[in-house]
């Protein structure tokens, strides 16, 4: 066991950031000296909502229909009450559970994971949600490793369940150590990381496979500048290359000259994600050749995510921005990007929780690593827990706002109705103006609403008395 010094020591070089490894007894140690309030969580519930989309939403070579919400509630000691949320994407986190069951049932798998993780951590004391993941991590892995059946399952599956845990977790501690605002809850020691007070983000809207030319230019002409566009199509290799090499012509030649005042060359960026589906480099060159071709090679941004995980395939060399996304899980995957020349890394708090998202952008800080913020199709709360992070981090070069992909009110066929569930549904900092959140001094001193009680939420879990 370390000494008090020590812990202090090692602290001043690494961060909390580095903390996620230390054992549990030394993280313990060091909380009782920075002052932070013990809290036990005495209860857990869980419930869920489906939400249908508008239409089926297509990536990775598959499609999806709804979305369910898992509602987390946590309990301390005190008797405070927290509900956090989460948005389960299955296809997103681990393609192969959504190949081997049913839409329903690889979201039930996700939910049974959730359940376990609610249950597993009742009774268990913690100084930060931080330590509160890594006490229960590995075990809730091995837990959907059993239940999934797959010894190879993606790490990106767990931390999705875990997400409503984690932010009500993080609500619990703000409200039991008095804390009101982000700003205050996030640890000292990545504030260096997330120092922007921006006020404006940009909104990036998500063009899917099947999302039509006419709703793409009247996004595009109503002011957004940056959309992120779905690539990896179905079918074998050479098919997907086709239908993107078409997709992309198309795409270029209907909004490609559109002009907008917010870029550096007066016209709209491409956002293009790949989930994967590019199996050898050459095949993502042929199609880089291909955008060279039409003219739009400086108007890519981001490519995101080409090659399969599994893949290991070095990027340095290829004449685009390559961003990491589902194959960065931890902070360890975040540095073992950038050594293979990844020179973004598209962060999901929403999907991985903040607490593993906190180490992520701090080591891509620390090596000069643009960080911005996708989307996972999350419900208005969770917009705003992302915001909360685009809104402080450094701006990708060539851009002077914040990025924040959101796309929910694209797809969910009752996104007006979860709106009301949101604690300040009307708020400006929610509605997108040509193309960007702008971001107020209100939203800054309320947080977006992130550590406010949703009505809607909270009363699902009001149990009549026997």
């Amino acid at each position: 066991m370390l000494t008090r010094r020590q812990l202090l020591k090692q602290l001043a070089v690494t961060g909390v950031a580095g903390m996620v490894n230390w054992p549990v007894n030394a993280y313990t140690a060091l909380s009782k000296d920075i002052g932070l309030k013990g809290i036990e969580i005495s209860s857990a519930d869980l419930n869920f909502e489906r939400e249908p989309l508008v239409r089926p939403f297509g990536f990775k070579g598959g499609y999806v229909t709804e979305l369910w919400q898992g509602i987390n509630l946590l309990q301390s000691s005190s008797g405070t009450r927290k509900v956090g949320l989460s948005t389960q994407s299955i296809l997103w986190s681990d393609p192969e559970i959504y190949s081997a069951h049913s839409e329903s049932g690889g979201n039930a798998l996700m939910l049974a994971l959730t359940e376990y993780a609610l249950q597993r951590v009742k009774g268990q004391k913690f100084k930060s949600p931080i330590e509160l993941q890594q006490q229960i991590l590995d075990d809730v892995y091995a837990y959907g490793v059993k239940i999934s059946g797959n010894p190879g399952l993606r790490k990106t599956f767990v931390l999705n369940a875990l997400v409503g845990l984690d932010n009500a977790a993080w609500m619990l501690y703000a409200a039991e150590n008095g804390i009101t605002g982000f700003d205050d809850m996030i640890p000292a020691e990545y504030h260096s990381a997330l120092s922007n007070r921006h006020q404006r983000v940009a909104a990036i809207p998500l063009i899917s496979y099947n999302v039509p030319m006419s709703e793409l230019q009247a996004l595009t002409r109503s002011g957004y500048f940056i959309l992120k566009i779905k690539l990896g199509q179905p079918g074998t290799q050479a098919e997907m290359l086709q239908k993107d090499i078409e997709r992309i012509s198309s795409i270029h030649k209907a909004i490609g000259q559109i002009k907008t005042p917010d870029t550096g060359i007066g016209k709209p960026l491409y956002y293009f994600d790949a989930n994967g589906r590019y199996e050898k480099k050459e095949t993502l060159l042929k199609l880089i050749d291909h955008i060279k071709k039409i003219g739009a090679f400086d108007q890519v941004a981001i490519i995101e995510e080409p090659f399969p995980e599994e893949a290991d395939i070095t990027v340095g060399d290829i004449p685009l921005r390559i961003a990491a996304d589902e194959s960065a899980h931890t902070t360890q995957d975040v540095m073992e990007r950038i050594q293979m020349g990844y020179k973004a890394i598209a962060l999901k708090p929403i999907a991985k929780t903040l607490s593993m998202t906190l180490g992520m952008v701090r080591a891509a800080k620390a090596q000069s690593i643009p960080c911005f913020c996708a989307d996972l199709t999350v419900n208005p709360i969770l917009v705003d827990w992302n915001k909360n992070v685009a809104a402080r981090l450094d701006p990708l070069p060539g851009l002077n706002t914040g990025l924040l992909e959101s796309n929910g009110n694209q797809n969910y066929k009752n996104w007006s109705v979860m709106e009301t569930y949101h604690p300040y549904p009307h708020a400006s900092w929610s509605k997108v103006v040509k193309g960007v959140f702008n971001l107020s001094k209100e939203f800054y001193a309320k947080s977006g609403g992130i550590l406010s009680d949703s009505p809607h939420y909270m009363k699902m879990f009001q149990r009549e008395k026997s």
